[in-house]
């Protein structure tokens, strides 16, 4: 028996056949493959040149943003911040995977890397702009924030009140392209910085080895 095909049976079997093709892919991904979700966190510790790089150096972090935020300036400047009058603080973003790292977890790296003593700024940089803070996001965030500062609050480690603000996160505005890694493309002078201001002795005596 003799089968034809003209232009249209060739078109619809094409497109058949492509249809059939996506859908083998689409269920393939349903029943074995999961799209990776990434949750986001931010958090103030002074100078954000110093913030980045313990979170980078984590396992599950994705990316560090150096930025502003807890403000009340649309937009701001490096120059604005700095001057203490748009209402932001220096903070980092911290993109990470979930599955790999919590933030409970990146909770804990962020108290022994700040002063959570100082209600003027942070080490060697003084003014609201360097308050330390954690910035929530969710109402899952708020709670583990409140819960971890009073936990360390309630373990007696200091004498003296926490003054680490924890509040909602609002806008965030990532920072001049200048200041992003600036440890890594700065190295001389982020460690020059970093050891005049007294970041890392006064982490030591806050936290002894638990220091960054």
């Amino acid at each position: 028996m003799r089968v034809t095909f003209n232009a249209n049976t060739v078109t619809k079997v094409s497109r058949w056949a492509l249809l059939t093709a996506w859908l083998s892919v689409v269920c393939a991904v349903l029943a074995g493959q999961t799209v990776a979700a990434t949750e986001t966190a931010i958090f103030a510790g002074g100078c954000f040149w110093c913030m980045e790089k313990p979170f980078d150096e984590l396992e599950g972090v994705i990316s560090t943003t150096s930025g502003y935020a807890g403000g009340h300036v649309k937009n701001p400047t490096y120059k604005q911040v700095s001057s203490g009058r748009s209402g932001h603080t220096e903070v980092v973003q911290v993109v990470f995977d979930p599955d790999k790292i919590s933030y409970a977890q990146l909770l804990e790296v962020f108290w022994r890397n700040i002063d959570p003593l100082d209600a003027r700024g942070q080490f060697c940089d003084k003014g609201s702009q360097y308050r330390s803070a954690i910035f929530y996001l969710n109402e899952q965030q708020r709670l583990a924030a409140e819960a971890s500062r009073d936990a360390l609050a309630a373990s007696a480690r200091f004498t003296q009140p926490l003054v680490t603000e924890v509040s909602a996160a609002g806008e965030f505005y990532p920072a001049e392209d200048y200041h992003q890694n600036y440890y890594q493309r700065n190295p001389v002078r982020y460690k020059y910085y970093r050891y005049r201001c007294g970041r890392d002795q006064r982490l030591k005596e806050l936290w002894g080895e638990e220091s960054a």
